[in-house]
């Protein structure tokens, strides 16, 4: 009974957690976004294929999440607004920032999903007690749906800072690399924000995006300078701030900025290989938990399992006679 009940919490906890992520990157790829309605591109479709349908019918052709989840989702993140103080939300919103805003979610929808996050994994373990073959007390059942709702209120926020993490983690690997190819565009001659662009178009990750973002943000009028400043804010790196402060150190003194990326380029693959060091000494310290709770364990188990047999043989057979 007790592995069934573990079994349950465990599907409950991994399809609620998966249920908030299709749902969180769904409503922000789509219902946040002023450019795209998918019921108005699915009725321009149906009208050049010169098929009659109604907007009603194309809106019961969409799935059940975009009908009915994401305006419940919208609706508490309205609601949230209005309760929510000015200061958490620039903080959220922020947090999004440096996590690339996956989605294009806005700070009061991504509130509100801890809400729902913690209203879905309580209710679904309060559901679960009612079942004839659970037989929970009171105390017991308020604990385990107290756990569970904690569980899904911070659920959203750890998804967050994996993604701050990770996406930081790739700006740091790609620095070195990009800064050896910027240095390279600018002995050829080229000027240092077409040779940003020209990294962006040879690469896909987060670094050529920011690159290509902070040159399209020079295109629309706004100064180097700022856009630089700007996209090391978007990361919170410390090794792409002490770059972009070098890089307009240069420009104002006059230094030649192929020198700077080079030295530059230096540094951060030294960064890079002390990140690297620091993550191996970390290592063997992560590991010692699972060694003590599953192999130590299981390799006492095999060791002194056959000595234990005589022993448990030898004293039974005294006590016998």
């Amino acid at each position: 009974m007790g592995s069934l009940i573990g079994i349950i919490i465990g599907v409950v906890v991994i399809g609620g957690a998966v249920l908030l992520v299709i749902v969180g990157v769904r409503y922000s790829r789509q219902a946040q976004s002023d450019e795209f309605d998918p019921v108005l591109a699915r009725l321009a479709e149906a009208t050049q294929r010169g098929e009659s349908v109604s907007l009603e019918d194309i809106e019961l052709q969409q799935p059940f999440s975009e009908r009915v989840l994401i305006p419940i989702i919208k609706k508490f993140g309205e609601i949230s607004t209005r309760f929510t103080p000015e200061k958490l939300l620039q903080e959220t919103a922020l947090k999004l920032e440096l996590a690339g805003s996956p989605g294009k979610i806005d700070a009061s929808t991504f509130l509100a999903t801890r809400f729902v996050g913690a209203a879905l994994f309580g209710g679904l373990i309060l559901l679960l007690s009612f079942l004839p073959t659970v037989s929970w007390t009171i105390g017991r059942t308020a604990l385990y749906v107290l756990i569970m709702s904690a569980l899904g209120f911070f659920f959203p926020q750890l998804w967050l800072q994996s993604r701050i993490d990770r996406r930081q983690t790739e700006v740091r690997k790609a620095m070195p690399d990009a800064l050896d190819l910027l240095t390279i565009c600018v002995e050829a001659g080229l000027g240092f924000d077409a040779a940003m662009s020209k990294v962006s178009e040879k690469w896909e990750n987060e670094l050529s995006i920011l690159f290509g973002r902070c040159i399209r943000e020079i295109q629309l009028g706004k100064t180097q300078r700022e856009a630089l400043r700007d996209m090391a804010d978007r990361v919170g790196l410390p090794e792409l701030t002490s770059f972009v402060a070098a890089v307009i150190q240069s420009q104002m003194l006059g230094v030649s900025m192929a020198k700077v990326l080079r030295i530059q380029s230096d540094q951060m693959r030294m960064k890079r290989r002390q990140f690297a060091e620091e993550l191996a000494h970390k290592a063997p310290v992560k590991m010692i938990v699972p060694m003590a709770f599953l192999t130590f364990p299981s390799i006492i188990i095999i060791l002194l399992s056959p000595a234990a047999f005589q022993i448990m043989g030898t004293f039974g057979g005294g006590i016998g006679n």
